[in-house]
C-alpha cells in the first residue's frame, strides 16, 4: 500500500534522502522547506502522513503540529516529528502538541517504514469513516461533549507478567488520573469485553505467553481490533519490536519505562482510539438518520421503497403472499389547527407507538410523510392483512390521546387501504395505488374503517 507524505525540513539534503527512503517504497513524496509552506502543501495537497522536521528556523515543527491539529481541514492528518534530539523531554513536548510519533536523525529505516506502515493502517480506517460520513449526514465539527471525551482520562489494560514492573506502571498512570486494570490483577481478560478500553498496554518482555501472538490475537477480536495497542519494548530486541507494530500495534516505548514519555503516549493513543470510535458512532447515526422517520421513530419513505421492493422480490421467488397497510389519520388538520402543531406532533408519534405495539415483529412500519403510515406485511394475504389492520384501527380508536402534557385529550380514528401482490408482473406502484384507492374508499365511506379491492 503507498501512501502521499509531505516531508517537512528546512534543509535539503534531508529532504532528499527522506524523499528516496520513501520513493524506494513507493510512496508518494511531497516537499516542503518550511514552516509556512508545510501549512499550505498540508492544505492544498492533502497528504495522508506528514513527516515534520522540529529544528526550523522562525516557525519551528512544535508550532507547526500545533497549528496543523488546530485546523479542521488537517487535524486528521497523522504527524510525525524528525528531529536530532533525543531527550524524553523532546519527545514529550511533541506529542503534547498532536504529533503521532517520533523518529530520531539518522532515520532508521526499519522504524521508518514500520512507522509509515502503522499510520496508513490507521488512516485506512479514519479516511472510509470520513467518506462514509461525508456521503450521508454531514455532522459538521466534532462537538464539545465529544472532544472532551477524547482529551478525558483513559482506561487501560495492562499487561505485563512481571509483578514490580507492573505496579509501578499502573500506579503512575493512576496518579496522572486514568482508570487502569492490569492482567496481575484480573487474572484473565475477560474485563476486555465487559467495558470500553482505550489502550492495550502489552510488555514485550512478558515471559509466560507469547506477547506478539496476544497482540494478533488482539487484532482479529472484534472486541479489542480497534483499541490502540501500547507496546513496552526492550531496546536490544528492536526486531521484536517492529514485528509488534507490523502486526498491529499502534506505537511503542522503549524499557525502561520514563514516566512522562508514557503518560504523554497513553494520551495520544487514547485520542486515536476515542476518535475512531467517535467516527463510527456519527457515521452510525448517519446511516439511521437516512432511513429512520425522526419525529416518530418509524422508517421512512426512503427506506420504505427499498425494503418494499425486496419484499415483492422475495414474494414472488418464494411464491408467498405480501400486502401492504395504508392508514391515514382521520381529521387531522383540524387537530392541528384546533390544539396547535406540537399537539399534532404528539398525535404522530403516540400513533405510531400504538402502531408499533399491534404489528408483529417482522412487519415494517413506515411513516412516508405527513399523517400517511405504511405497513409492510410480509407472507400475508389479503384477508388477513384486513384484519390486521382492522385490529390496528381499533387499537387506536380504543382510547383518547393525551396531549400537551396530557392537559388534553384528543380522540383520533384511522381509515386504512388494504392491498396484495397479485404476480410477478405487478409493481410496486399498482401494488400502492391500490391501497390508496382503497384508502380513499374507507374515507368516503365515512372514515374509521379498513378497506381493499378485494372485498
Amino acid at each position: 500500500m503507498s501512501a502521499r507524505i509531505l516531508v517537512v525540513d528546512d534543509i535539503e539534503a534531508n529532504r532528499r534522502l527522506l524523499q528516496a527512503k520513501l520513493e524506494a517504497q513507493y510512496h508518494s513524496v511531497i516537499l516542503a522547506c518550511n514552516g509556512p509552506d508545510a501549512l499550505e502543501k498540508a492544505r492544498t495537497t492533502d497528504p495522508e502522513i506528514i513527516l515534520l522536521d522540529v529544528m526550523m528556523p522562525g516557525m519551528d515543527g512544535y508550532e507547526v503540529c500545533r497549528r496543523l491539529k488546530a485546523d479542521p481541514l488537517t487535524a486528521h492528518i497523522p504527524v510525525v516529528m524528525v528531529t536530532a534530539l533525543s531527550d524524553t523531554e523532546d519527545r514529550v513536548r511533541g506529542l503534547d502538541a498532536g504529533a503521532e510519533d517520533f523518529l530520531t536523525k539518522p532515520v532508521d529505516d526499519f522504524l521508518l517504514t514500520s512507522r509509515i506502515n502503522t499510520l496508513m493502517r490507521y488512516n485506512a480506517v479514519t479516511s472510509e469513516l470520513r467518506q462514509r460520513e461525508a456521503s450521508g449526514l454531514k455532522t459538521g465539527a466534532m462537538e464539545d461533549s465529544a472532544q472532551e471525551d477524547v482529551e478525558g482520562p483513559a482506561r487501560v489494560f495492562l499487561i505485563d507478567d512481571n509483578p514490580r514492573t507492573s505496579a509501578r506502571i499502573a500506579t503512575l498512570l493512576r496518579e496522572d488520573g486514568h482508570k487502569v486494570m492490569t492482567l496481575l490483577e484480573s487474572g484473565n481478560m475477560g474485563d476486555l469485553a465487559k467495558e470500553r478500553t482505550d489502550v492495550l498496554l502489552v510488555s514485550l518482555l512478558s515471559k509466560s505467553f507469547d506477547p506478539l501472538k496476544l497482540c494478533a490475537h488482539f487484532k482479529t477480536n472484534d472486541v479489542t481490533r480497534a483499541v490502540s495497542i501500547l507496546l513496552i519494548c526492550d531496546p536490544l530486541e528492536r526486531a521484536k519490536a517492529v514485528k509488534g507494530l507490523e502486526i498491529g500495534a499502534s506505537d511503542m516505548i522503549m524499557a525502561p519505562v520514563d514516566t512522562q514519555e508514557l503518560l504523554a503516549r497513553v494520551r495520544t493513543q487514547t485520542r486515536r482510539t476515542r476518535y475512531v470510535e467517535i467516527l463510527r458512532e456519527r457515521v452510525d447515526r448517519g446511516l439511521e438518520l437516512s432511513v429512520i422517520d425522526q419525529l416518530t421513530g418509524l422508517y421512512n419513505r426512503r427506506y420504505m421503497t427499498s425494503q418494499l421492493q425486496q419484499y415483492m422480490h422475495r414474494a414472488v421467488m418464494g411464491g408467498k403472499p405480501l400486502s401492504v397497510m395504508m392508514l391515514d389519520i382521520d381529521h387531522f388538520k383540524p387537530i392541528n389547527d384546533t390544539h396547535g402543531h406540537q399537539a399534532g406532533d404528539e398525535v404522530l408519534q403516540e400513533l405510531a407507538d400504538r402502531l408499533r405495539h399491534n404489528i408483529r415483529p417482522m412487519d415494517v412500519a413506515c411513516r412516508p410523510g405527513g399523517e400517511e403510515f405504511l405497513v409492510i406485511l410480509p407472507e400475508t394475504p389479503e384477508e388477513l392483512a384486513c384484519a390486521a389492520a382492522e385490529r390496528v384501527r381499533k387499537a387506536i380508536a380504543a382510547d383518547p390521546f393525551n396531549v400537551l402534557s396530557e392537559t388534553r385529550q384528543i380522540a383520533v380514528t384511522v381509515s386504512a387501504g388494504v392491498s396484495s401482490l397479485l404476480g410477478p408482473n405487478d409493481t410496486m406502484a399498482e401494488l400502492l395505488n391500490r391501497a390508496d384507492t382503497a384508502l380513499y374508499q374507507a374515507k368516503s365511506a365515512g372514515r374509521n374503517r379498513v378497506k381493499s379491492l378485494a372485498a
